[in-house]
């Protein structure tokens, strides 16, 4: 195989994270309603390092620990972003 392959399945995958990722976006947002409506804070550290601990669980490589570390926690910044600009109907 080439590299054209190996190219056109790198945007395969790229564009499956992207849907997923607005996925998951899309559940943040009914998330944050939630918190809004129970006048809770959007972030929540102990939830955020239950998610990192277990993906640093569940990973198995090859990226390494820092690398999961700072891809979710900025999946995570930007889900708290999307949050906080959720406003009850």
């Amino acid at each position: 195989m080439d590299i054209e392959h190996w190219r056109r399945e790198i945007d395969d995958i790229d564009s499956e994270l992207l849907r997923l990722l607005n996925m998951r976006a899309r559940l943040a947002l009914k998330v944050g309603a939630l918190k809004q409506a129970a006048d809770l804070p959007f972030c929540d550290p102990d939830r955020e390092r239950t998610v990192l601990q277990r993906l640093q669980e569940i990973n198995s490589g090859p990226l390494d620990e820092r690398a999961i570390d700072k891809v979710f926690r900025r999946i995570i910044r930007e889900s708290r972003r999307v949050q906080s600009g959720v406003s009850i109907a």
